[in-house]
């Protein structure tokens, strides 16, 4: 399932969605807040320019506002079903889990977006 070639592996890992033996990003790490969305600017290994055309992942945000919702959605099930909260208690547990989870599914978003475009292709980079 998250073998090299499958788009589960280049969306949860951030790798390069063409080769998947390079991260698309500086910085591996999403918890370092300043470097979260410094991504390189092509893939060392196949070539592949990341950003295709100009605002690319502009379009990421509509996959980021996706993801928060069921996000959203997910806290308040947890909060208010299975801990028995208040509506008051369960929002703000929302909030909190969209803020902890802030730059995951940031990072997320980018991978699955430019995964729409791009698909694996064994042969990338090879001589």
């Amino acid at each position: 399932m998250f073998k090299r070639g499958s788009k589960i592996n280049s969306i949860f890992t951030g790798s390069c969605p063409r080769c998947q033996k390079e991260s698309m990003y500086e910085d591996k790490n999403p918890l370092h807040l300043t470097k979260v969305l410094k991504m390189n600017e092509n893939c060392s290994h196949c070539g592949l320019k990341y950003q295709i055309e100009p605002s690319f992942f502009y379009g990421a945000m509509y996959v980021s506002y996706g993801l928060n919702v069921a996000v959203g959605i997910a806290a308040f099930i947890v909060s208010f079903v299975f801990f028995e909260t208040t509506i008051e208690q369960s929002f703000i547990a929302i909030v909190i889990t969209l803020i902890l989870l802030f730059p995951f599914v940031l990072r997320l978003s980018r991978n699955l977006y430019i995964n729409m475009f791009i698909s694996y292709d064994p042969k990338a980079g090879q001589k």
